[in-house]
């Protein structure tokens, strides 16, 4: 689909790996739009089990594409990044993620909505959005408090602290942390072969229980909070620091 996305299919596991080492695998309208698009295929094609997004083994994602971002920012929920968001919280397959190196912003905040969660223990995770004059994302605003209580929460969220692979792991974020990027992916591929051997109704249907009690609230959230962050992207404060943000890079 793109060279920034490759896409790679075993048996019926769907690889899709962010390819853009030069960025830092930072995400663009257009890599949003190819992952929303093979999640959709991914979750209607019945020889698929399960689906596998990762980066390599030093860099998940940097997070957003500034520049890319502000060319032309989301609007509403047409916009690629809020048809990501949807696609991979309805998505109804199993999707496993493998995270090494940076995890910024969204590179944190779509673990939430991920089903199994491998990390390298120093794997940087980081949710800056209030430094950047922004606002909370995807969800995070309510599975976060929820996660780790609203102390923990708040430390993340408002002031932008970064964390660990480790910690991750023992605050629930991560399924498992391990030695390196390479051994996290190594884990990922094993477990998300597994779904290969098991009933797929069955998963489908202990998956589709487990999200259930909060699919709708989260929805709403989400849409909530995408509202507050398009307004953000137009205030003073968050064209300063996007700006100097840019300039810096």
């Amino acid at each position: 689909m793109t060279d920034a996305i490759q896409i790679e299919r075993e048996r019926g596991l769907l690889t899709l790996r962010l390819n853009r080492p030069d960025k830092k695998n930072a995400l663009t309208r257009a890599m949003y739009s190819h992952l929303a698009e093979a999640l959709k295929q991914a979750d209607t094609d019945p020889e698929i089990n399960a689906v596998l997004i990762t980066g390599s083994a030093e860099c998940f994602t940097a997070g957003n594409d500034i520049a890319d971002f502000l060319q032309q920012p989301p609007s509403n929920l047409d916009s690629p990044v809020f048809q990501f968001m949807l696609t991979l919280l309805e998505c109804r397959k199993p999707v496993i993620a493998a995270v090494a190196g940076a995890a910024v912003g969204i590179g944190t905040t779509m673990l939430l909505h991920c089903d199994l969660v491998y990390v390298s223990r120093d794997a940087r995770l980081r949710m800056p959005f209030v430094n950047l004059g922004l606002c909370p994302e995807f969800g995070s605003s309510l599975l976060l408090p929820r996660l780790l209580g609203h102390a923990k929460a708040a430390e993340l969220l408002l002031l932008g602290e970064g964390f660990s692979g480790e910690q991750a792991a023992e605050w629930g974020i991560a399924t498992e942390a391990l030695g390196s990027g390479e051994a996290a992916l190594a884990k990922a591929r094993e477990m998300a072969l597994r779904f290969e051997s098991l009933p797929p109704e069955a998963v489908r249907i202990s998956k589709q229980l487990m999200k259930a009690p909060d699919r709708e609230l989260l929805r709403k959230v989400i849409e909530e909070e995408g509202a507050l962050f398009t307004q953000r992207l137009r205030s003073p404060e968050a064209v300063a620091a996007l700006s100097g943000f840019i300039n810096r890079h």
